[in-house]
């Protein structure tokens, strides 16, 4: 199997935006990936795609093809492929370009991950997101996913005494590190009490313990590493990748504190990159909800379980901490373009080891993990990069 490693990245504004379409953000994130990169259009080898649910949420399919075309490529005819997996959608895509590459299939690919989810009412997309539950036993007795997350926060307190203000503290780092992020949705600080008392979702998450609905694209440039240094001189190489399955409903789980799925998909991918959790240097991890990162952390191995809320009362994953997580913000405060989310956090974690990261870089960053997740935990994808 060969190495393989980024070479680009590309990304755009996350928010609310209104005068930017479906193409264009796809079109300026992977130009930027591309510019980076320094390659031109006819060395791309295949594109991957990853968006959830575009269908739903702007009305469109045949996203692969869409692309190709928006990118102005589809005179090349380079295979594009729309890659699904929920909420996982964009790193499920870098696995497969990733693969691809390992392969020998192709020396050279770009993965594109893009959400337009502001085009609907907010009650669309809430509904547009529950599909990604289990129809049959979950959304159709109306369990939206905060109630599926509030379900896991509620067991967490229970089992291992995990607080509300533990939660709040999350959120509370979270934007504070989404203040150094020029393209994070929302860059102001907040504050425990705030986050606490925020308006109630389902209890015990409030509104601060809730990502938001995001539009934004994200894009990666990826290269035989054999061949990355022709193109860059700080090439990224992802070491590690991989991917596990679980439960589409909740209720199934042996333990609904526990994301299998992270802990199978993270022992995967330490065990290719022949590195443990204390090799981890940052991590970008699914926090599509405070308990998510709670449940992360612990899930990947970083502290044992049960000990997540300890973890942030004992400021182990701020930028200055041992172990700093969401250095972007987060899906919290950076924002959730659902299908971009996976390939943003590979743009964050490139840019950490790069040094590029600016007021929020990590000193002698050298190791860095993401984590995906899908849904309420069925599909998780992580990847372990090294700056070469």
């Amino acid at each position: 199997m060969r190495d393989v490693a980024i070479i680009g990245v590309g990304l755009t504004k996350f928010g609310e935006l209104w005068d930017k379409s479906f193409r264009q953000l796809i079109t300026e994130a992977g130009s930027k990936a591309i510019f980076d990169a320094g390659i031109e259009g006819k060395e791309i080898d295949a594109m991957y795609v990853g968006s959830m649910s575009s269908g739903r949420f702007i009305g469109q399919e045949h996203v692969g093809a869409l692309v190709a075309e928006a990118s102005g490529f589809s005179h090349l005819h380079i295979p594009s492929t729309r890659v699904e997996g929920a909420c996982a959608s964009g790193s499920l895509a870098a696995r497969e370009g990733f693969l691809s590459i390992a392969s020998g299939i192709n020396d050279i690919v770009v993965v594109g991950g893009i959400e337009k989810m502001n085009d609907v009412a907010g009650a669309s997309a809430t509904e547009t997101l529950a599909t990604a539950a289990d129809q049959e036993w979950e959304a159709f007795f109306g369990a939206t996913f905060p109630a599926l997350y509030a379900m896991i926060a509620t067991k967490h307190m229970h089992d291992y005494g995990t607080t509300k203000e533990q939660l709040a503290k999350v959120a509370v780092k979270n934007h504070d590190n989404g203040t150094l992020n020029p393209y994070a949705q929302y860059r102001r600080k907040i504050t425990v009490e705030q986050a606490m008392n925020s308006s109630p979702v389902a209890y015990p998450l409030g509104l601060l313990d809730c990502s938001p609905v995001t539009d934004g694209a994200a894009s990666i440039v990826l290269c035989a590493a054999e061949k990355a240094k022709e193109y860059t001189d700080k090439p990224i190489k992802i070491i590690g990748s991989g991917q596990a399955s679980d439960t589409l409903s909740l209720h199934a789980r042996r333990d609904i504190c526990t994301v299998d799925s992270t802990v199978f998909a993270s022992k995967m991918a330490y065990k290719q990159a022949n590195v443990t959790p204390d090799d981890i240097d940052l991590a970008e991890v699914h926090d599509c909800f405070t308990i998510a990162e709670i449940c992360a952390i612990e899930d990947l191995g970083f502290v044992k379980k049960g000990d997540g809320g300890k973890a942030v009362d004992e400021k182990i994953t701020t930028l200055d901490g041992s172990k700093p997580v969401n250095t972007s913000g987060g899906l919290k405060s950076k924002g959730h373009p659902v299908g971009a989310t996976g390939v943003a956090q590979m743009v964050e974690i490139t840019k950490q080891l790069r040094g590029e990261a600016e007021q929020r870089q990590i000193k002698n960053a050298k190791i860095g993990l993401t984590h995906n997740v899908g849904g309420s935990g069925a599909t998780c994808v992580v990847h372990i990069m090294e700056a070469m």
